[in-house]
């Protein structure tokens, strides 16, 4: 399976397992994706990709997760978990570069609770492909004490 978008996960511990999720102005709410460009490694484009949609330029990828196929326009996305050496925000705001400039709203969305009604079908898939691969993994989704 080649992929040919790059999904970067970033989790929070702070009030629970949550997941770095934005609400696109146009199309819901979705997690950082894009596209692998020509030359580019699937890692490096999750790095870029989180870089240009949020705002992080600090993250480094702690685990590759794994590709998955969307069932949506054939594409493939190869999902990688960043660590970000940063205490984020709650909320905040990035206007972007690409995607014709929109201004994303990123927030924590509890790993039980995902805003599933407000994504996309396959935003809604991508989740539970996220959540499932996490917890196969054995990564750890307890509160921090």
């Amino acid at each position: 399976m080649c992929p040919d978008k790059a999904c970067p996960v970033v989790l929070s511990f702070t009030q629970g397992p949550r997941v770095l999720l934005f609400r696109h102005p146009q199309a819901g709410v979705q997690l950082v994706k894009g596209t692998i460009e020509q030359g580019e490694t699937p890692r490096e484009a999750a790095l870029r990709e989180l870089a240009e949609e949020s705002g992080i330029d600090t993250a480094t990828i702690s685990d590759d997760l794994g590709c998955w196929e969307a069932g949506h326009h054939d594409q493939v996305w190869s999902f990688h978990l960043c660590e970000v050496g940063e205490v984020l925000p709650e909320q905040w705001s990035h206007q972007t570069t690409d995607d014709h400039g929109h201004l994303f709203a990123f927030f924590w969305a509890p790993l039980d609770q995902l805003p599933y009604a407000d994504c996309h079908p396959v935003f809604q898939r991508a989740l539970d492909f996220l959540s499932a691969t996490l917890k196969a993994r054995g990564h750890r989704l307890q509160t921090q004490h």
